[in-house]
Formats: structure tokens, C-alpha cells, sequence
């Protein structure tokens, strides 16, 4: 069983900084971020490949987030700049898919407990 533990979450000022770290107990050729906001849908938000050789990234944080592994920790990172009182939400690692270039939620089957993020305005 695939094991996914989030860390890094907690409460910032807008304008502020966070990283995010997600261990995954074995290895995933893809790997990426979702965010849930209380009464909106999961959004998916960045995805990585092995190698970060190519990662992808929703319109509402390019810029201002960079996802990024380190294959030799099983290691993903969500660096979080410019943060927005929008950001606000539960932040969830998820693994397991193959081959997809897309950030939808039913192509991951493994997912994290979730680290919540707070801004503040």
C-alpha cells in the first residue's frame, strides 16, 4: 500500500511564503498537488514527472508556485510565493498515475491526509 504523509502547511500573511513536502512510501512516475477550498471542488494545481524534467501547472498559480521531487527522498515540494487570501484551502499530494498530463483528481489513485494552508488578507 502506496503511503502519502503532507507537510508544511500553516498559516501566512498574504504576500507570504510557504513550502509544502510530500513523502511517498514508494515511488510514482507522477506526481502532483491538489487543493480543496471549504465548499469548492478539488483543483488540481501542479503535477510533476520523474526527473522533473516537465512539470504543468493550473493557470491560477503559475507564476507564483513551483512544484519540484527529489527522486532520491521519494520526495515532492509545492514552493508557495505570493500567496493570496484564495489560497486558502486543504493541500493534498497525490501519486500513482502514469502517463498523464492532465490535473484531474481520478487519475490519481493514492492521495495524503492533506496539510491545510491559511492567508490571511
Amino acid at each position: 500500500q502506496v503511503q502519502l504523509v503532507e507537510s508544511g502547511g500553516g498559516s501566512v500573511q498574504a504576500g507570504g511564503s510557504l513550502r509544502l513536502s510530500c513523502t511517498i512510501s514508494g515511488y510514482s512516475r507522477r506526481m502532483a498537488w491538489f487543493r480543496q477550498a471549504p465548499g469548492k471542488e478539488r483543483e488540481g494545481i501542479a503535477l510533476i514527472v520523474t526527473g522533473g524534467v516537465a512539470t504543468l501547472y493550473a493557470d491560477s498559480v503559475k507564476g507564483r508556485f513551483t512544484i519540484s521531487r527529489d527522486d532520491a527522498k521519494n520526495t515532492v515540494y509545492l514552493q508557495m510565493n505570493s500567496l493570496k487570501p484564495e489560497d486558502t484551502g486543504m493541500y493534498y499530494c497525490a501519486a500513482g498515475a502514469t502517463f498523464t498530463w492532465r490535473l484531474v483528481s481520478s487519475d490519481f489513485p493514492y492521495w495524503g491526509q492533506g496539510t491545510q494552508v491559511t492567508v490571511s488578507s
